[in-house]
């Protein structure tokens, strides 16, 4: 029989939320545990059930992520993003505390395994499951609001998942399962920590993740470590290593057969050839990258980490190769293209896209525009919370504040007051 219900529906009925009035219960908790002001009626929530329900109000839209730990895109509502729509006056900020709060609810949703062990403390393939859907909405949080605000929560899972592995009883398959969910998790914070912009605490987070890769011979996630690594150290002005480490994570990538994979580090290791100026290398790689990407249909499927490679990071990439050789002219299209392919699930991205490209268009003389540009994007701000993305604003308002022009001024003190 073919299953009728709307995908809120079944997410309702999947968390025990089918009765309108256990739902709105659970909606008014999460509300009041995420400090959102905001109430819901029955007759609201009727409507958010019909086959084509109406976009929910920001507030609402926030604690339906958190409650559900997903985008609510995916639950049928008509998007943006919350980030894409939230009110903010010039120089407000979220505090990184309020999406802490919101995403508590997520986490703890996940969370359900290392919590409710029992007397027995039997770890199972259930614990497994939850603790990996834990790391899931992880990772939708962090892509929409960024490494700043969600560290600490990947941190706590990180904590939950090594007291699950230290107090548990289970079987050997359950503990690798357990073991291998550890490194994962750990290479998330990580990568939260980068995004963060607190590199000597990712760095030690990426051993910890190694560590675990070598323990277990794991070649998915030593390609995960390397690849990332690899970026932290492009990041880091550190070209000759990120080269190294992108061509370790292809070596052992090869025998995997995933295309994206493979083009994903082909890209990475494009970025660090550029960093050693040598951009005949770094276009070489990067037309390998764009070719494998074509072919992401042919081979094996791409490891869910690596799920945002694709046409826009490949645009971004090149707009920075150009940038990076000076050719900021040539850069814009392509940082332009990047901006209008980026899914709105990614609101970080989208939020260093707009900046890379007002970047990018005050260098190549499109002062105006790109003043424009840097000065529309604090409306996106409101809700991301991510070291990197403030770095890229404060690069902006640095190039911004050197140029002698009226709307230069204007969005040089609109870009002053929201960093401090």
């Amino acid at each position: 029989m073919t299953d009728r219900r709307t995908p809120f529906d079944r997410e309702c009925a999947a968390r025990g939320w089918g009765q309108p009035s256990v739902f709105l219960r659970a909606f008014e908790e999460t509300a009041r545990t995420t400090g959102e002001t905001v109430a819901l009626t029955d007759r609201q929530l009727r409507r958010w059930r019909k086959p084509d329900p109406p976009r929910p109000h920001p507030r609402s839209w926030r604690v339906l992520h958190a409650m559900f730990g997903m985008c609510p895109t995916a639950l049928g509502f008509p998007g943006p993003v919350p980030g894409a729509t939230v009110d903010a006056g010039r120089g407000q900020r979220r505090e990184g505390a309020d999406v802490d709060r919101r995403a508590f609810v997520t986490d703890s949703l996940g969370a359900t395994a290392g919590l409710a062990l029992g007397s027995s403390h039997a770890v199972g393939s259930a614990h497994v499951v939850e603790l990996r859907a834990g790391l899931r909405s992880l990772y939708d949080l962090d892509n929409a609001y960024g490494g700043d605000a969600v560290r600490s929560l990947a941190v706590r899972h990180l904590r939950r998942i090594s007291r699950v592995i230290n107090t548990g009883t289970y079987a050997d398959a359950i503990g690798r399962q357990l073991q291998l969910l550890a490194g994962e998790t750990a290479e998330q914070c990580a990568w939260l920590y980068y995004d963060a912009d607190e590199q000597d605490t990712a760095r030690r987070y990426w051993g910890q993740a190694l560590t675990t890769a070598t323990m277990l011979r794991d070649d998915g996630l030593e390609i995960l470590v390397l690849a990332s690594l690899s970026m932290q150290a492009i990041h880091e002005n550190r070209p000759r290593d990120g080269v190294d480490l992108a061509r370790a994570a292809h070596q052992r990538a090869v025998p995997l057969g995933s295309p994206v994979l493979l083009s994903l580090i082909a890209a990475r290791e494009a970025r660090a050839l550029a960093g050693m100026r040598d951009h005949a290398g770094a276009r070489k790689r990067l037309a390998d990258s764009m070719r494998l990407s074509d072919r992401d249909s042919r081979g094996r499927p791409t490891p869910d980490w690596a799920a945002f490679h694709g046409p826009a990071e490949l645009d971004f990439t090149q707009g920075l190769l150009y940038a990076e050789a000076g050719h900021h002219k040539a850069a814009v299209p392509f940082l332009r293209a990047a901006l209008t392919r980026q899914d709105r699930a990614y609101g970080r991205n989208r939020a260093l896209y707009r900046l890379t490209l007002a970047r990018g268009l005050v260098q190549a003389g499109e002062v105006d525009e790109g003043a424009a540009e840097a000065a529309g994007c604090l409306e996106h701000l409101a809700e991301v919370e991510s070291g990197r993305v403030q770095r890229r604003l404060t690069e902006v308002r640095d190039l911004l504040d050197g140029v002698d022009a009226t709307i230069a001024r204007e969005s040089t003190e609109a870009l002053t007051d929201y960093i401090q």
